[in-house]
């Protein structure tokens, strides 16, 4: 059975990790793991924005994807951008097998509040689902309560739920269904 794969990107603290696995393979029903291996996001630095390009980490983390592998998500502890954005949560590959989110803007302290570790967990689930979702050919949906809708800040992050409304999951449905 193929599954789900979590990958760090560069220095991210293992509980996280599988954490993330744990709400992955309760969230889609499937089995995750987290993978022994990890990649440095130093090659996609950028030093005139300190940020690093999520479009280059990216497409390195394609090259982890095997035959055993669903979808490939990588975690990244690092402020992530694309050029036309200031920040961006994460990014994927449409209708591909892999995405990334950055844990960075996720966490209550990046924003001087007191740590919360479970906003914190349901803050990268939601994203998580999102980028994956983009993965199964889900654009961005205008109902805010969806996990494919967009997030420009974290409070849109904390509005929306961690699941697809009914279209969004009825999309993924003919998807998959179109494949077997």
């Amino acid at each position: 059975m193929r599954r789900l794969q979590v990958l760090a990107i560069g220095d991210v603290d293992s509980r996280t990790l599988e954490a993330m696995a744990v709400q992955l393979a309760d969230h889609f029903a499937l089995p995750c793991e987290v993978m022994p291996n990890s990649i440095d996001p130093q090659f996609a630095f950028h030093p005139e924005r300190g940020q690093y390009h999520s479009s280059e980490i990216l497409a390195e983390i394609r090259k982890f994807v095997g035959p055993s592998c669903w979808r490939l998500l990588g975690v990244a502890n690092v402020d992530l951008y694309i050029p036309i954005l200031t920040f961006v949560f994460g990014e994927a590959q449409m209708g591909g097998p892999a995405a990334v989110i950055s844990t960075y803007r996720l966490r209550q302290e990046f924003y001087g509040l007191p740590k919360d570790v479970n906003l914190f967990y349901g803050r990268m689930l939601k994203e998580a689902v999102h980028e994956l979702g983009h993965t199964l050919h889900l654009s961005h949906c205008d109902d805010y309560y969806c996990a494919m809708a967009s997030s420009h800040s974290v409070e849109w992050i904390d509005l929306k739920e961690n699941a697809f409304c009914r279209d969004c999951a009825n999309r993924v449905l003919a998807e998959l269904s179109e494949k077997r």
